[in-house]
């Protein structure tokens, strides 16, 4: 078993040898495999023969691999699996929550997969649907966006055989003996590995926020809304992933699987825990920023409030003695005397300077 975390930990860059990934929405990739080795590779073959294929021998596996499947695509799937009609409808519709179910032989993974987009500070959900029974797996992205020959990152690409990440599994005969489940957790392992990059992405920007708030910056606020909520959005896929795991582990015993595959999927429980952990600190930290930004604010604006006030009473005094010498009364004392206005502009200013002393010295000013 070390043997073959090793081969999926290094994630070969080499080429695998085993054909390109079809064209969004044209086909599919079949890769049929016996005792553990890649024997051939269709991209127009039919699930039926797929599952002909697997039913030859105990030591064959068919792995069909959707990278953007049509209508078309999931009813021919369904009809040769012979699947149940809420599972149809499921493959039909997507826009599934994380999830582990059993339809007589068949059991049904979801899974939330993630990647980030730096440049637009946003995080980018791929749902995937993984399909397993006895000598056979089907994968299908029900995202297309994801599927990009180019994007070495990404998900979808891995699962149709991307150099990048494919030849971890298709050159791993350890792990292909294993059987279909093997696949299942192997695409499972790479989802959970590619939370890690996300959150890399959203501590750099969280500590960018950081100095943003610290240093006054009126924009923050809204970044650290938006960023906040590309954190939700993490946290809902992983944590719906970690009861998938949940319920995996739980059905170990009860269906019989090898001590490897045990061991495997608590591998990829230990890093899905880890990648729970961060995630749920990253949220905290958001929630803490935005309280410390809030804060910062109201010190401002009582700062700015402090001033307005200040220059407020500044003014007051001439204006109200200017206001008593204004009412026009025939008696008034010093409206004959020659000295009384230049007194009065005297008195506005001494008050003035008076009182922007003292809220000077008390820190108002």
């Amino acid at each position: 078993m070390g043997e073959h975390r090793r081969s999926i930990g290094r994630r070969s860059r080499q080429g695998s040898g085993a054909g390109s990934p079809p064209a969004p929405g044209t086909g599919y990739l079949v890769r049929y495999v016996e005792d553990g080795r890649v024997v051939d590779t269709l991209d127009d073959g039919s699930p039926a023969d797929a599952l002909t294929y697997a039913a030859g021998s105990p030591s064959r596996l068919a792995m069909s691999l959707y990278p953007a499947p049509t209508t078309a695509q999931v009813e021919s799937l369904a009809d040769a699996w012979d699947l149940h009609p809420v599972l149809r409808e499921d493959l039909l519709l997507g826009k599934q929550r994380p999830k582990a179910e059993r339809y007589g032989d068949v059991f049904f993974l979801v899974a939330r997969a993630a990647r980030y987009l730096d440049a637009a500070e946003r995080v980018e959900l791929a749902e995937f649907h993984i399909l397993v029974r006895p000598g056979a797996v089907a994968i299908l992205c029900q995202d297309d966006q994801w599927v990009d020959g180019t994007d070495a990152e990404g998900i979808a690409a891995a699962a149709i055989g991307n150099p990048r990440y494919g030849a971890a599994l298709f050159e791993s005969e350890h792990l292909l003996r294993m059987g279909p489940e093997a696949v299942a957790y192997w695409l499972l392992d790479i989802i959970v590995d590619a939370y890690a990059p996300v959150l890399e992405g959203l501590e750099i920007d969280k500590e960018q926020v950081e100095r943003q708030v610290f240093a006054g910056d009126a924009a923050a606020t809204e970044r650290i809304y938006r960023l906040g909520q590309e954190v939700i959005d993490l946290q809902h896929a992983v944590t719906g992933l970690g009861a998938v795991l949940e319920a995996l582990r739980r059905g170990i015993d009860r269906h019989g699987l090898s001590h490897d595959l045990q061991t495997y999927l608590q591998d990829v429980s230990d890093h899905h825990s880890h990648a729970a952990t961060r995630v749920v600190e990253l949220r905290e930290s958001f929630a803490q920023i935005l309280d410390v930004n809030a804060t910062l604010v109201a010190q401002r604006q009582n700062e700015d409030m402090k001033k307005i006030s200040g220059w407020a009473a500044i003014l007051f005094a001439p204006t109200l003695i200017a206001a008593i010498y204004g009412m026009n009364f025939r008696t008034m004392p010093e409206l004959g005397w020659a000295w009384g206005y230049p007194l009065a502009l005297g008195g506005m200013v001494a008050f003035a300077c008076v009182l922007w002393l003292v809220f000077k010295r008390n820190r108002w000013m």
